[in-house]
């Protein structure tokens, strides 16, 4: 009875004794891995803290700077986000490295995945680099009637993808930004007044000195063209069956399609009270003999 008591407190004893140990070696374990990785655990994530602070004051700054060089509203949170996200990320990267990842694949992952989504929308991109070119440098407004991208009209929204116009029959057409910039824009709204070219043809017969008078005096006698610039009246060009007048006055961009139209019909009236004829091409018809 004596020997097997002490054999079950030498066992109880090994066991205690192999319990100690295991607790010494976690705790080595522990204290090795703390010692090792805590300085650079709470380090990475000062570093995350403190970096995601300077990427929000980045982006408020860029905003403010981008509110007083007065960039069109649209495209300031395309560049806000794009600077936030971008420091974010170097800032990610840059934690990563500190807890002794290897960023090195990461970011030849990244780079594998950023072309292959570059090549797949190229066309996109293309897109949306053109509308923040047209963003930027404002070669038109909303509102503005433009010849762009092979269609006239009215431009009713400037997207960063695509840019939409109304054509003068109301019909709305949405052309992608690619097919503008970088191709010649006519913007017929950009400047305050434009001029009015107009072809008048006279007859052969006709006083040529009492044409031009009768042209100046409608020309006066409507408020809407301008004095300066001074419309200019002259012979263009000797046809074969008239001879053709240049009427070229200015106008308020406004008052263009206006005063054109009105114009045509005045002009043609007060030549023919002048005693000055409208040719036209006559076509003979030669019978057989």
């Amino acid at each position: 009875m004596q020997g097997s008591a002490e054999g079950v407190v030498g066992a109880a004893q090994e066991q205690a004794a192999a319990a100690q140990q295991t607790l010494l070696e976690v705790w080595n374990l522990v204290v090795n891995l703390v010692s090792q990785w805590g300085l650079k655990v709470v380090g990475a994530i000062v570093l995350l803290f403190i970096g995601r602070m300077v990427a929000g004051w980045a982006r408020r700054g860029v905003r403010r700077a981008l509110t007083l060089a007065e960039v069109e509203p649209t495209l300031i949170p395309y560049i806000t986000g794009l600077v936030y996200y971008t420091l974010f990320a170097v800032i990610l990267v840059a934690v990563l490295g500190i807890v002794g990842v290897q960023t090195a694949s990461f970011l030849a992952v990244f780079g594998a995945a950023g072309l292959a989504v570059g090549l797949a929308l190229q066309g996109t991109l293309s897109n949306f680099a053109a509308g923040v070119m047209l963003l930027l440098f404002r070669p038109f407004h909303v509102g503005d009637f433009i010849d762009a991208g092979g269609t006239a009209g009215t431009v009713a929204a400037i997207g960063m993808f695509t840019t939409e116009l109304n054509t003068p029959d109301n019909v709305r057409i949405v052309i992608p930004n690619s097919q503008i910039y970088g191709r010649t824009i006519k913007n017929f709204a950009a400047n305050e007044t434009r001029r009015n070219d107009l072809v008048m043809g006279i007859s052969y017969n006709d006083d040529i000195g009492k044409a031009i008078a009768t042209i100046k005096r409608v020309l006066d006698s409507d408020d809407r063209v301008l004095a300066d610039p001074e419309p200019f009246i002259g012979v263009g060009e000797l046809a074969d069956s008239s001879v053709n007048l240049l009427v070229r006055p200015w106008c308020k961009k406004e008052d263009f399609w206006g005063l054109k139209t009105e114009l045509l019909r005045t002009l043609k009236e007060e030549l023919e009270a002048a005693g000055c004829s409208i040719p036209y091409p006559h076509v003979q018809m030669i019978g057989a003999s």
